[in-house]
C-alpha cells in the first residue's frame, strides 16, 4: 500500500485558475522570482495564509488540499516559521514537476475566503 501525506496549498485565483487548467492534477511551475513552492502541513495555518495574504492581495483566497506519496515528501524536512501551526516544506522549484508527479487522486479546493 502506498503511503500518502495530505499537503495544504493557500493560494489566489490566478494559480488556481492554472490548476483547475491541469484537471486539478498539477501545480503551475514556479515564476522567475519564485524558486520554492510552498505547501504547508495543516489547513488552519492554510487558512491563515489566504484570509491573511491572498484576499488582500486580490479580494479572495482559496485552501486546497492534496496528497503526494510519502516517499518523495520524505527527501524534504518540514520548516518551522513560526508558531506551532506555521510549519511548511520547502520544495525546490526544479522539483515541482517531480513533486506533481508524485500527486495520488486530485488537488480539491476545501476554502474559499473574501
Amino acid at each position: 500500500m502506498i503511503e500518502l501525506i495530505t499537503l495544504y496549498r493557500p493560494t489566489g485565483p490566478k494559480e488556481l485558475e492554472l490548476v483547475k487548467q491541469s484537471g486539478f492534477k498539477a501545480w503551475p511551475p514556479r515564476l522567475p522570482q519564485q524558486p520554492i513552492f510552498y505547501p504547508v502541513t495543516n489547513e488552519d495555518y492554510a487558512k491563515q495564509i489566504a484570509i491573511q495574504w491572498n484576499t488582500k492581495e486580490s479580494g479572495v483566497g482559496y485552501v486546497t488540499r492534496f496528497q503526494v506519496k510519502k516517499t518523495f515528501m520524505e527527501r524534504y524536512p518540514i520548516q518551522k516559521v513560526g508558531g506551532a501551526i506555521h510549519t511548511e516544506w520547502w520544495i525546490p522549484a526544479e522539483d515541482l514537476e517531480e513533486l506533481n508527479a508524485n500527486i495520488v487522486g486530485v488537488i480539491e479546493i476545501i476554502g474559499e475566503y473574501y
